[in-house]
């Protein structure tokens, strides 16, 4: 390849080169694509024809899921096709364009865990005051701030990656365009790049980390001096389904991005990758629907009513 990549096709290897596993994958991607698909634009459905969940809560949900469903979107399809016809191969401007929507939807998704966390900390502490501490304007500045922090991250990790030179090969040891994986095609000195990364991912996981870990300790802290066992039960009904989200969200994307490039293993690397792409998308919507009484209320509501219209037909 020529210094400057620009222009050029890169090629994907994918998730394997056995023939073998090609078609199992592509049915297993299938079949996990459309859960994602039918979770998450089921979940925003559900809460946006539901008005009893028209809160501060199911906002941040509803934006969660939109979230999921274009994160997994901008993988997921490309993979599959990979899997079905071998077509690995990407040009340099589809690639950065993959690149910047995984990161920009990566990073708001971390804000928006974090908007909950604050959500469920005045709703669980401060309940007198939730009513006017989590107002529409409030809850739309921490989801607008959240698309913010998400472009801007997208746009700097992206010109950070390929402002370098690429020379050595144009062959992606990856099932997509992920930036560790692109970065080690370079050829330049590329220490000061991953630094960069290294403290943008740093900022934006922490920053996110810590707002949920303060928010989490106020929390438990109110729940042990709860007298009644029926408010404590709820409090933690409230929180445990979030908990579970971040819980799986944060150790794999910290395993990913928080280590050193040395320490990079593409065959690791891939299967983390996997998880994170394609199942968190997937396992969201499963989390919150089956630990969450009023969204299970909610699904109830609609399946009743969709059997009525049935009822008078028949």
């Amino acid at each position: 390849m020529e210094n400057n990549t620009e222009g050029a096709d890169l090629v994907l290897l994918g998730l394997t080169a056995d023939p073998q596993l090609q078609v199992p994958l592509f049915v297993i991607f299938t079949f996990t694509y459309l859960l994602t698909l039918l979770g998450n634009l089921g979940m925003t459905t559900l809460i946006l024809l539901d008005s009893r969940l028209h809160t501060p809560m199911y906002f941040f949900l509803c934006n969660l899921s939109l979230v999921d469903f274009c994160y997994s979107s901008t993988i997921t399809p490309k993979v599959m096709a990979g899997l079905l016809i071998g077509d690995k191969v990407t040009s340099y401007y589809a690639c950065a364009a993959q690149m910047f929507f995984f990161v920009a939807f990566a990073t708001v998704e971390n804000y928006l865990l974090a908007s909950m966390a604050y959500d469920r900390y005045a709703a669980v502490c401060k309940p007198l005051h939730y009513t006017t501490s989590m107002t529409t304007s409030v809850c739309a500045c921490l989801a607008i701030g959240s698309y913010i922090f998400g472009i801007l991250t997208a746009a700097i990790d992206v010109a950070d990656t390929f402002c370098l030179s690429f020379c050595m090969s144009n062959v992606v040891h990856h099932f997509f365009c992920d930036i560790p994986a692109v970065m080690s095609l370079a050829c330049s000195d590329k220490h000061i790049n991953e630094l960069i990364l290294f403290l943008i991912s740093s900022f934006n996981i922490f920053s996110a980390l810590l707002v949920i870990l303060i928010s989490y300790l106020l929390i438990f802290t109110t729940i042990l001096k709860m007298q009644s066992g029926e408010g404590y039960q709820k409090a933690l009904s409230t929180c445990a389904s979030h908990l579970t989200a971040v819980s799986i969200f944060y150790g794999t994307v910290i395993f990913m991005y928080l280590q050193p490039s040395s320490s990079h293993s593409m065959d690791t690397d891939k299967i983390a990758s996997v998880f994170y792409t394609m199942l968190i998308p997937m396992l969201n919507p499963v989390v919150y629907s089956l630990r969450n009484r009023e969204v299970k209320s909610a699904f109830k509501k609609v399946v009743e009513k969709a059997k009525y219209p049935l009822g008078l037909i028949f």
